[in-house]
């Protein structure tokens, strides 16, 4: 988690109502800006990713329990700002735009529900709070660049999700898991029936999910690819640890897996 430093609080008003109280927001003294985080020409060369993250590590720091005004990312209460030349901070003050943009559309920020929403205040989510660390961070950002519709109806929540928090292994194990188990539903195979020998049972000369059309070479080779797949992706998982570390290697992992279940999906049809 990002760590929050001890800036000093302006006194916060607060204006009683007959049911509720309404906490009306104000920026602290002694915050940060972009500028104090970055110097302007590494902003202007940052990608909007990297940016945002930038950001988030400043709303979290110059947060009150959670809520942040996005005029503090340019301007700071009691703090001497560096100077800027003016075309550059405007350029700056876009590039922040973008970034605060790609924040609110991942969830990772959000406005205010009350009236602080409609004076432009904004809180972390439970999301973005859970992203303070800039490795999770990464793996979100890959995510986020990996979209969810590539992967089969059947998948695509859980295992996104599970790439999303850089849980690489439950992601393939589950993608795999979910190939095994429709290939049984789909060949009408006892539960018995597993791994390997369940795949040639499935797609084999006599198998349920054969397609008699196509030459006979076509068809084994058919079932050795479901064979291979459980083989090497599934099964190990399910007797040992499996260590993937790259995002780019479970996401193709994880691709295959979807066009197996697509495939399996044909042959029920």
């Amino acid at each position: 988690m990002i760590a929050k430093n001890n800036w000093s609080y302006r006194e916060v008003e607060r204006t009683g109502f007959a049911s509720n109280r309404l906490t009306k927001l104000t920026l602290k003294d002694n915050m940060r800006t972009i500028f104090h985080l970055l110097d302007s020409p590494v902003i202007l060369e940052m990608t909007i990713e990297d940016l945002a993250y930038s950001l988030l590590v400043l709303a979290c720091e110059n947060s009150q329990n959670g809520h942040f005004h996005p005029s503090s990312f340019i301007n700071a209460n009691g703090t001497s700002t560096p100077a800027v030349d003016i075309q550059i901070k405007y350029k700056v003050e876009r590039a922040v735009q973008e970034a605060l943009v790609w924040l609110e559309s991942q969830v990772l920020v959000a406005p205010e529900a009350d009236t602080n929403g409609g004076n432009g205040w904004k809180f972390i989510t439970r999301r973005g709070a859970a992203l303070g660390d800039r490795a999770k961070f990464k793996n979100y950002q890959a995510a986020a660049a990996f979209p969810k519709n590539l992967l089969h109806p059947i998948i695509a929540d859980q295992v996104w999700s599970d790439l999303a928090r850089g849980d690489f292994p439950t992601a393939v194990f589950r993608a795999f898991k979910a190939v095994e188990e429709a290939v049984r539903e789909a060949a009408g195979l006892a539960a018995e029936d597993i791994g390997v020998k369940l795949m040639h049972n499935a797609f084999g000369q006599s198998g349920a999910l054969t397609d008699q059309s196509v030459p006979a070479s076509e068809q084994v080779a058919l079932a050795n690819l479901f064979a291979g797949a459980i083989g090497s992706y599934k099964n190990p998982h399910s007797h040992r640890t499996v260590t993937i570390r790259d995002m780019q290697d479970a996401q193709e992992m994880v691709m295959l897996a979807s066009h197996l279940l697509r495939i399996v999906d044909e042959r029920k049809s």
